[in-house]
């Protein structure tokens, strides 16, 4: 059952990440904010450090730049980041670093 419920909302993610994607240049920058911060609140519930990390680093790259090509940057990020998710061993430095300001330790 908790494997079907992780899947998901992967899949829930995924959909919502290329929604973005798919929309760019069509979405005022406080929408695509509110967006991403619904991502993030999902990544943290479900304990997806790293696509926490991206969701929380692009909502403030759109806070200090606005709109533009750094946005599908980070939706390319963050889709990555949901994929491995599932093992944590293969995550690449790049990856670690970007989720290191809201890693917690795991109870």
């Amino acid at each position: 059952m908790r494997h079907d419920t992780t899947l998901a909302i992967r899949a829930d993610l995924i959909r919502r990440i290329d929604a973005l994607a798919g929309q760019r240049g069509h979405l005022s920058v406080p929408r695509i904010h509110d967006e991403v911060d619904q991502i993030r609140h999902i990544a943290r519930s479900f304990r997806l450090d790293a696509l926490e990390g991206l969701a929380a680093t692009l909502q403030s790259a759109l806070s200090l730049n606005g709109h533009g090509p750094v946005v599908l940057s980070y939706l390319d990020l963050m889709r990555e980041a949901l994929g491995m998710e599932v093992d944590i061993g293969v995550m690449p430095p790049a990856y670690a670093v970007a989720i290191r300001p809201v890693a917690r330790p795991h109870a």
